[in-house]
């Protein structure tokens, strides 16, 4: 009961972080996908695949939160490279204050004595 409980836990945790953690990846450059992916996968608990974020940047596309561009690969065939838009650039802003708060909340909840 608690290691389920515990389990479906961290996965609603890390759904709901994952957009946040996509568009910061991105900030401040161009990436591919699968750059994407393995930046990602650096942070521990994340536990993330490749077939689950291009969804989420095509969403992101749509919502004019990044441009693409296709660029000729030597490694193989072209690879659709990711940039934030000055709209991508405000949501992670967004995001990040959001994200303070939460941090701060929780860290006060967890000092207070009771």
């Amino acid at each position: 009961m608690v290691n389920a409980f515990f389990q479906n836990w961290t996965t609603q945790i890390r759904k709901g972080i994952l957009e946040f953690c996509i568009l910061g990846a991105i900030r401040g450059g161009q990436l591919y996908g699968y750059e994407i992916v393995k930046r990602l996968r650096d942070i521990d608990g994340l536990l993330i695949s490749e077939g689950t974020i291009y969804p989420i940047l095509s969403r992101f596309k749509t919502e004019g939160l990044v441009t693409t561009s296709l660029v000729e690969s030597n490694e193989g065939p072209a690879r659709k490279y990711y940039q934030l838009t000055p709209a991508g650039e405000q949501m992670l802003r967004m995001m990040n204050g959001s994200w303070q708060k939460i941090i701060d909340g929780v860290e006060a909840l967890n000092k207070e004595p009771r």
